[in-house]
């Protein structure tokens, strides 16, 4: 990130110790050497947004250390070299904003160890070969802005752990796999500007984790997926396709599709006016028998929390139609956030307190399955704990029409989205870091071990820690929380976001209190890299961790830490890793955590932070 120039790819040595380089940034020029492949120690090369020309060497492919190779945005030519294919502990390969050629070459394949690959925005043409499907590590896949086609490769239903998918503006045709259903940790979805057709699968209905998707301009046809992505998608990201259906605005109701097929004018009107009249008789009857099932839920619903109505401070009716005031009746310009489970209105009442109103997504299964479930669940949940690292629930309503929780309110941004603004970041000192890791520590020993039975939160992630003005951190969304029974341990499904989760549920859904424990640990690294630290966590099952420079992992946006800030960077990353033990009765408790975080005193003696290694952390 300087002005540096010149030519690259004259007078380089062979360095055989050389480890990292970053060159990112700069004005440099000329071709890629074929000394860099001789660097046998080299494990991270990062030469992005510069003006390298030419070919990517050949012999790249020797250099079998590396792990990162960055040469993104640059005005590199030809094909990608087979040989590539040898970098087996590659972690991340961008290549994207070059001018590459050719096809994506099926070596691909021994890249088993690749958490994310960006070809973005080149010339690659030809088919997406199947093999890719072996790349099972995949977190981030961006072949978009190339002229890939034929049909999407069922094989990357394999990934299952993709989180990111971008196949957007290519000539792709076919249909959307049914495989894709096995993307169970998919959260961004493009297939954007392409050629694809037929009926979305109903098998994207198991994408239960995805919250943003593009499917525009496309062929395809029928209803949209019976899932928040799809239902509360805006028009943009569904436009000019066959003939999609659904209940979001500029789409034709699906009823109304089907009539559209027909071929006669006569027989349209004739249908429908016979159809309207049908439909009233059969909407009239399924309504008063829903309203019927309904009001026998809701009083089935009240009987086991009409209790909870007593932590009203006043008379709920009243501050009911205040909130719906207040709001607008949810207007989205009050609408402060979103999740999987419902949407967070900021509601000013009468008496001049302001709270915080988590709005449940509008369903006819409403008062069934998870909504209900996740609903009741919050409510115990919140209703036994007092603490302030915990926001507090002040009351709930469980009416037909709106069903909401009504909560402090944060007056802040969540962890994840100041983590990703770069302005806001850079006033978000390591002391305050420090302090936003303290707080959840104690707010899960407070749960773990304070409460009982114990309570496990289960969704310990950034999007789920709430920031106020002074960077103190506040816990929240407690929908998938469970106390446990006296042998610590429940089995249960998933529940909680990708990423974060204990690896031992994803064998055997055994749920403690290690899961949050393992769930911290992430959090944490997270906080301290400024990043999700998926990358780092891969690779501390390798022998090459230890030659990762700690000053090298950490946020770069801030100042590096000074004097008493660097023994608590230590200590946090230390904690951090020792939560992410594999085994979970390796994991320390979080009241262990909550109390080495407090008794921390600074250390006077002189740390030579820029040479700490990741290695030597681990050894706890």
């Amino acid at each position: 990130m300087n002005k540096l120039s010149g030519d690259l790819s004259e007078d380089l040595g062979i360095y055989p110790h050389l480890d990292y380089i970053d060159l990112s940034h700069n004005n440099f020029y000329g071709k890629l050497s074929t000394k860099w492949g001789q660097c046998k120690s080299l494990t991270s090369l990062r030469i992005s947004n510069n003006n390298i020309s030419g070919r990517l060497p050949r012999n790249l492919g020797e250099a079998s250390q590396i792990q990162r190779l960055d040469l993104g945005s640059n005005k590199l030519s030809g094909e990608i070299p087979k040989s590539l294919g040898n970098l087996t502990s590659l972690i991340e390969l961008n290549l994207e904003g070059n001018m590459l050629s050719g096809v994506l070459p099926k070596p691909i394949k021994m890249l088993s160890g690749l958490s994310s690959l960006n070809i973005a925005a080149n010339n690659l043409s030809g088919i997406i070969p199947e093999e890719i499907g072996e790349c099972r590590q995949l977190l981030n896949l961006n072949l978009s802005c190339n002229s890939f086609g034929a049909n999407i490769p069922s094989q990357i239903g394999n990934m299952r752990s993709l989180r990111n998918l971008d196949l957007s503006h290519n000539q792709l045709n076919g249909e959307i796999p049914q495989e894709f259903g096995q993307l169970i940790s998919l959260e961004s979805l493009n297939l954007s500007h392409n050629d694809i057709s037929g009926f979305l699968p109903s098998t994207l209905e198991n994408c239960v984790s995805l919250t943003s998707m593009n499917i525009s301009n496309n062929q395809l046809e029928g209803p949209l997926p019976n899932i928040p992505a799809f239902q509360t998608a805006t028009f943009d990201s569904l436009k000019n396709n066959k003939g999609l259906c659904g209940h979001i605005d500029g789409l034709i109701p699906c009823s109304s599709k089907t009539q559209r097929k027909k071929n006669s004018r006569v027989v349209i009107l004739v249908t429908l006016f016979v159809g309207i009249f049908v439909l009233t008789v059969l909407v009239g009857i399924f309504i008063c028998a829903r309203k019927w099932q309904r009001t026998s839920t809701i009083e089935q619903l009240r009987k086991p929390i009409e209790d909870l109505l007593s932590i009203w401070s006043f008379d709920g009716k009243m501050v009911y139609e205040n909130i719906i005031e207040a709001t607008e009746d949810f207007n989205s310009q009050y609408c402060i956030g979103q999740g999987g489970y419902g949407s967070v209105y900021k509601a000013g009442l009468p008496t001049g307190q302001v709270v915080a109103v988590k709005k449940l997504h509008n369903s006819e299964d409403l008062l069934r399955s998870k909504l209900e479930k996740s609903f009741i669940s919050e409510i115990q949940a919140l209703t036994e704990l007092r603490h302030r690292h915990i926001v507090r629930l002040f009351g709930f309503c469980s009416h037909v029409r709106n069903s909401f929780l009504v909560y402090q309110f944060v007056d802040g941004s969540n962890l994840l989205n100041i983590l990703r603004n770069h302005e806001q970041v850079q006033n978000f000192k390591w002391i305050n870091r420090f302090n936003v890791v303290k707080g959840v520590a104690d707010a899960l020993s407070y749960m773990h071990h304070e409460v009982s039975p114990p309570l496990v939160h289960r969704d310990i992630s950034s999007k789920n820690i709430l920031l106020d003005e002074n960077y103190e951190a506040h816990v929240t969304d407690f929908g998938t929380a469970r106390f446990l029974s006296h042998n610590s341990s429940y089995w249960t499904s998933f529940a909680g976001t990708f990423g974060y989760s204990a690896p031992e549920l994803a064998y055997t859904q055994k749920v403690s209190e290690k899961c949050d424990v393992y769930s911290f640990g992430v959090l944490t690294l997270e906080v301290l890299m400024g990043t999700h630290p998926g990358d780092l966590i891969v690779s501390l099952s390798s022998a090459s961790s230890s030659s990762i420079l700690l000053k090298d992992v950490i946020d770069e946006r801030v100042s590096p830490p000074v004097m008493d800030e660097i023994d608590k960077v230590i200590l946090t990353t230390k904690l951090a890793f020792a939560c992410l033990q594999q085994n979970p009765q390796a994991r320390p408790t979080m009241h262990d955590v909550s109390n080495q975080l407090a008794k921390l005193k600074p250390n006077n003696a002189d740390v030579d932070f820029s040479s700490i290694k990741i290695g030597e952390l681990l050894e706890i």
